[in-house]
């Protein structure tokens, strides 16, 4: 062996370290699939929440104002539907008391032949005679800010 070689030998050197920046493609899945995920359940509540009033509404769309009296039970139904899900201390509520909770839920107040109607449609016979479609439609007025207002 030839021993002159030895000035030609390097000094060992240590690689430099392994970096933490950026990370590597797999994290960058991993917070892309964490972000997806939250945003998803964010939308998913959203939309959960705005189905119900829509629905609601959908349903309150539908009910005609033929028959006043019926009219009047349909939309109470509504409204007693939604306190059953949301407030279920109102379920047994009745009469006055019902009338005065969905006033205290609402900007806006229910009065009058309307507020009677709601009132009294559940005991009035179906073709009774004395409320006219201007009470139905001032009781869909308020059921359609009562429903914006609560769900």
């Amino acid at each position: 062996m030839n021993d002159n070689n030895l000035p030609e030998l390097r000094d060992i050197h240590l690689p430099d370290g392994v970096s933490s920046w950026p990370p590597a493609y797999g994290w960058w899945v991993i917070l892309g699939g964490i972000i997806a995920s939250i945003l998803l359940i964010h939308l998913l509540s959203f939309l959960r929440r705005k189905s119900k009033k829509l629905y609601a509404l959908h349903l309150l769309k539908g009910i005609h104002c033929n028959n006043s009296i019926q009219s009047a039970v349909e939309m109470s139904a509504i409204l007693r539907r939604i306190c059953v899900y949301k407030y279920k201390e109102a379920t047994v509520y009745a009469g006055r008391e019902w009338l005065d909770f969905l006033n205290s839920h609402c900007k806006q107040k229910l009065e009058g032949k309307a507020a009677q109607l709601l009132l009294d449609a559940p005991y009035i016979q179906p073709n009774a005679k004395g409320y006219h479609s201007a009470d139905v439609v001032n009781l869909r007025l308020f059921c359609q800010a009562w429903i914006g207002e609560n769900l």
